[in-house]
């Protein structure tokens, strides 16, 4: 029988970075797929709705979809955020306590990219696009092409109000910091 590993703080805080780091790649992975999620979605809207002028109205299951993608993959990204600023703020000095300086370099390192803020504005535009922008065209359409009843319009209207909400929200979590 193997003995049990001798519990030290800094045995205890690798231990608390590996399982936060295990919990980041799932995330990562989830908020990437969530993406092609929003393009199989649009994709599927679209091909219901061109073969005949009558089915504008499908249009509308668009908004709501991308909401629901969309504010998945924004939660995911915040998280993933999160944890990366707990590990650089919390974690590493902690472990630096304990085993001196020069631990987990790379959580810092890759966010002082002097490329980071093009990429991440880059990040924001995509995110909008696939969140926001289809959405609204599925709905500009819809006004311009579709049957127009009061019900149909009320929620194009709720709608549009939620697919600017989450652009807003978009925006704002936008992690555009180098530090």
């Amino acid at each position: 029988m193997t003995e049990p590993e001798e519990v030290t703080p800094g045995r205890v805080l690798l231990v608390e970075y590996e399982q936060l780091k295990a919990e980041q790649k799932s995330r990562i992975t989830l908020r990437d797929n969530l993406i092609y999620a929003m393009l199989a979605a649009t994709a599927a809207v679209i091909a219901a709705t061109i073969p005949s002028t009558s089915r504008t109205a499908l249009l509308l299951l668009l908004p709501p979809l991308s909401v629901l993608l969309g504010w998945t993959y924004l939660v995911n990204d915040e998280k993933i955020s999160a944890i990366g600023q707990y590990i650089r703020t919390e974690l590493t000095p902690a472990l630096s306590a304990v085993v001196g300086d020069g631990v987990f370099g790379w959580e810092a390192a890759h966010r002082g990219d002097r490329r980071r803020g093009s990429r991440k504005r880059l990040q924001l535009a995509v995110d909008l696009l696939a969140f926001c922008v289809n959405p609204a065209a599925a709905l500009t359409v819809f006004w311009i092409h579709g049957h127009l009843t009061w019900p149909l319009v009320t929620v194009s209207l709720a709608e549009s109000a939620a697919v600017v909400g989450l652009g807003i929200q978009i925006a704002l979590y936008a992690d555009m910091g180098r530090s």
